[in-house]
């Protein structure tokens, strides 16, 4: 089900927006797996010693996320010409509130107390709401790859 129009098309390929996605979600991807990574180490006594290094680790991943989803915000405002929640973007945009909700809900428990079990739970959890969204990103990005594909073989772009 293809969500960009011809015109649309040409705007998300030639928008800097699109560019700047591109660079940040790998550098979000390698924030992931260095987050995942760490908690999983401290939750297993290996290598990683101190809780500092998952808080650490969830905060930079949790701004990265943060930036991404901005200027996510400015590529939707430009091809679709509303700044979130387009119908052509809806589950998307929704997949990454989710995924910063349970990202800063971490933040939200370590202030209020929550003993370093449930931080860690709680830090695999928002990697995991990332990991779905990240995988919904990715069916989307393929299927449009294929429909723009189809569009230029048909000859309407």
């Amino acid at each position: 089900m293809p969500r960009y129009t011809p015109e649309q098309l040409v705007k998300r390929n030639a928008s800097i927006w699109t560019d700047i996605q591109i660079i940040l979600a790998p550098i979000q991807f390698i924030l992931f797996v260095v987050g995942v990574t760490t908690t999983a180490l401290y939750a297993n006594g290996l290598f990683v010693t101190k809780f500092y290094w998952v808080s650490i680790a969830i905060l930079f991943k949790t701004l990265f996320f943060a930036l991404l989803f901005i200027t996510g915000m400015f590529f939707e405002k430009e091809v679709f010409n509303k700044w979130v929640y387009s119908k052509e973007f809806v589950w998307e945009d929704i997949g990454s509130t989710i995924a910063s909700v349970f990202h800063l809900l971490y933040f939200v428990m370590a202030f209020l107390g929550y003993p370093e079990q449930v931080l860690i739970w709680e830090a695999f959890l928002a990697y995991f709401t990332y990991v779905i969204n990240a995988l919904q990103y990715l069916v989307r990005i393929i299927l449009e790859k294929l429909n723009e594909r189809r569009l230029r073989i048909d000859g309407q772009l």
